[in-house]
């Protein structure tokens, strides 16, 4: 008999065919499984993000020169963003809206870090179409409830970036962001 067909010997014993082609069989797979890890690796780290993406994921932004009752627009993501120092006026302006009149019902305390109730920083697009409203620059339309205007579709916002007219669906959208020192907010 054949050794190499995997059969019984004239001593009774199995023939090694079987466990060579075991090892074989282990051996192909093993070497597959590692080959599709070597290819899959660099593949998948080619899609992490970047150095220059992960620096403008997030942005500092100094508040120290921004006077109550003025804004100014940066830049996060490509995108602007307003940071507005809200008066004291404006703040209990905000706080005595009632919530539950509003499309997109939020109060102010929700939309500013706690101790920092007058910094509001929101991001500079409309929810509606993705417009830039006015109102952070000196001398903008800021709307019927003084905050922003949109002049695409002609959405409202109030002090607090809240949608009170128009066709905007949400309030402006308030970014991740932390005060890294009294000067100086960090977003993203």
């Amino acid at each position: 008999m054949s050794q190499d067909a995997g059969t019984a010997t004239p001593e009774g014993h199995v023939a090694e065919g079987v466990r060579r082609r075991d090892f074989i069989n282990i051996a192909a797979v093993s070497a597959a499984g590692v080959g599709g890890a070597a290819t899959l690796i660099p593949l998948i780290s080619q899609m992490s993000a970047s150095a220059d993406v992960l620096a403008a994921s997030s942005t500092e932004i100094d508040i120290s020169q921004i006077q109550p009752g003025q804004a100014i627009k940066g830049v996060f993501r490509k995108q602007p963003v307003f940071i507005r120092n809200l008066t004291p006026a404006e703040v209990a302006e905000a706080n005595k809206v009632d919530v539950g009149s509003l499309r997109d019902p939020q109060t102010l305390k929700e939309r500013t870090k706690e101790g920092k109730e007058n910094w509001l920083i929101t991001m500079g697009v409309c929810t509606h179409l993705g417009c830039v409203p006015q109102g952070a620059a000196e001398g903008e339309v800021k709307g019927e409830f003084g905050g922003y205007f949109c002049p695409c579709h002609g959405s409202h916002y109030d002090t607090a970036a809240r949608i009170r007219k128009g066709p905007a669906p949400k309030n402006l959208l308030v970014p991740e962001y932390e005060f890294t020192s009294d000067t100086v907010v960090k977003i993203g």
